[in-house]
């Protein structure tokens, strides 16, 4: 069976968390659906902007909004701390430079 730390040892990957960073990327990328329920997740039990959640999930801010509502999930509008501004700020910039 491969293991992590196989890939390592033949230098295929520096360390494990490299292994494991590159294993969920590619998983994300053959699922998207987890990219969303990742997103849900993270925004009800972590407090996450909004904007957070949209570029977790690879969306626009306004369909992040509508899958929350869809999902019966209240939206917490504005920021709380100048960290969550200026993370809300930075998600929002990416989207822009995407388009």
């Amino acid at each position: 069976m491969l293991s992590v730390q196989t890939l390592v040892d033949a230098q295929l990957y520096p360390n494990t968390e490299a292994v494991m960073t590159d294993a969920l990327r590619h998983l994300l990328r053959a699922r998207p659906e987890l990219k969303f329920k990742l997103a849900i997740y993270r925004y009800k039990k972590e407090n996450i902007s909004l904007a957070k959640a949209a570029s977790i999930a690879g969306v626009s801010w306004a369909q992040m909004k509508d899958i929350l509502l869809e999902k019966g999930i209240s939206l917490r509008l504005g920021v709380e701390t100048l960290a969550e501004a200026q993370n809300d700020i930075q998600a929002l910039r990416q989207e822009l430079e995407a388009t």
